[in-house]
């Protein structure tokens, strides 16, 4: 048991390292994006700032920084100037509550790898992230711009739409593991099924369904292609921050990416078996603290990066959907399909049972 100290020094390491990989990630998530969208339209994408173009997240840090911060003078100005700080507050908290592998060993203490582990962390990850969504409202609203304020209506029924399909998606694992805590649930999907087949939840646990709809809620839940109506630039101009301008904006991109980063780790702890190895232990006789750390922490990046490379493979793919096209898809398939899933999920675990 860590001591008080021993505890707030931890908390404080932990905190400041998760800020810095979730920044780091979401800047280097820009360039990954414009770099493979690039490539599937046969263009270079960014490669003149640095090596490869692996200096251009920071070039433009550094642009939002410098450019001229414009307040227009017909805009709600308190909830204009609140929106991103909203957005991308959301958006940075609900990464606390996730783990990121097991535990570490360091002069005698066991530190869990996540900044705070509670045993409620799912429900804590959905609350915050519906209150995202708040801060585009507002921007739309408070912009009082026509087309900012569809964009702001249209990402608030979007995620009334897709919210529920999202939650119903999710049920089936709860079922499966018994438990709210996302660190309890990968401990539940450790373990190999006849020797070789992983027991995540997408294969042992059956949950095929669950994560196809989970998948396409997580789209329209971040407003991105084939689900980016809230922005869709060919109608709204860019939807609910036309008005936004220097690091207003670049608060919105962050809070975008932030949340897709979000989603790819709770799909991976729900579905992909969170830190643990597909292939079982790889590590062996070479049994040490460092290996123990290491290999976890790199099967659930390697997880949520390919997570993050379907995004960008679908946005290089597909079109934007039409309005009505999106809410039949949301109401009148997900949610149904959903509904199924459960059902069928409870039944086979009471059978089982």
């Amino acid at each position: 048991m860590l001591s008080n100290t021993a505890y707030l020094v931890s908390s404080v390491i932990k905190i400041v390292f998760t800020i810095f990989f979730l920044l780091t990630s979401v800047a280097y998530t820009v360039w990954l994006e414009r770099k493979v969208v690039g490539r599937m339209q046969n263009r270079w994408g960014p490669q003149r700032v640095g090596p490869f173009g692996l200096l251009q997240p920071a070039a433009d840090g550094v642009k939002f920084l410098l450019k001229e911060d414009l307040t227009p003078p017909h805009v709600y100005r308190p909830l204009f100037i609140t929106a991103p700080l909203i957005a991308v507050i959301c958006a940075l908290s609900s990464i606390s509550v996730i783990p990121f592998g097991g535990t570490l060993t360091l002069f005698g203490y066991e530190i869990p790898l996540q900044v705070t582990d509670i045993n409620i962390g799912l429900l804590v990850i959905l609350g915050i992230t519906s209150m995202g969504v708040y801060g585009v409202a507002l921007a739309g609203w408070s912009s009082n711009n026509k087309y900012s304020l569809l964009g702001g209506l249209r990402a608030s029924a979007q995620m009334i739409s897709y919210e529920l399909s999202l939650g119903l998606s999710l049920v089936g694992v709860l079922i499966l593991s018994g438990t709210f805590s996302l660190r309890q649930i990968v401990e539940g999907q450790q373990g190999h099924f006849l020797g070789f087949i992983p027991k995540w939840n997408l294969i042992y646990g059956g949950q095929f369904i669950a994560f196809f709809i989970y998948l396409m809620s997580a789209y329209a839940e971040t407003n991105r292609i084939p689900f980016d109506l809230p922005e869709a630039e060919a109608e709204l101009c860019a939807g609910y921050h036309t008005e936004y301008s220097a690091m207003k904006f670049a608060m919105f991109f962050m809070a975008e990416y932030a949340n897709m980063i979000t989603v790819g780790c709770v799909a991976t702890l729900l579905f992909l078996g969170g830190w643990t190895s597909p292939l079982g232990d790889l590590i062996g006789p070479f049994q040490s603290t460092f290996a123990n750390v290491v290999f976890p922490i790199f099967w659930f990046v390697l997880k949520v990066f390919s997570f993050l490379f379907l995004y960008v493979w679908v946005r290089g793919t597909l079109p934007r959907f039409r309005y009505d096209q999106l809410m039949n898809f949301g109401w009148r398939f997900l949610l149904p399909l959903a509904i199924l899933n459960v059902v069928g999920t409870s039944l086979w675990f009471a059978y089982r049972q």
